[in-house]
């Protein structure tokens, strides 16, 4: 399974924080084996070769968190 294991960064849209790591963790626009690419929050080497555990989200769930956020009293 893990030979099967691919993934292209589409489009890199930010970076959130950085670790002391060195690692950041990002917003990026990323396709998972092939599939049509999806918004993405997770934290990444510097080489963008190595990564954490994140959250893969559609644009419609985008626009939702978007929504939820600026309702915030933040």
């Amino acid at each position: 399974m893990a030979g099967d294991f691919s993934f292209s960064i589409e489009q890199k849209c930010g970076v959130i924080s950085s670790g002391k790591n060195g690692w950041n963790l990002e917003l990026n626009f990323v396709s998972w084996g092939g599939r049509p690419a999806k918004y993405d929050i997770r934290s990444w080497s510097s080489e963008h070769d190595e990564m954490s555990k994140g959250v893969t989200l559609t644009k419609d769930e985008l626009i939702s968190l978007r929504t939820i956020l600026n309702s915030m009293q933040l």
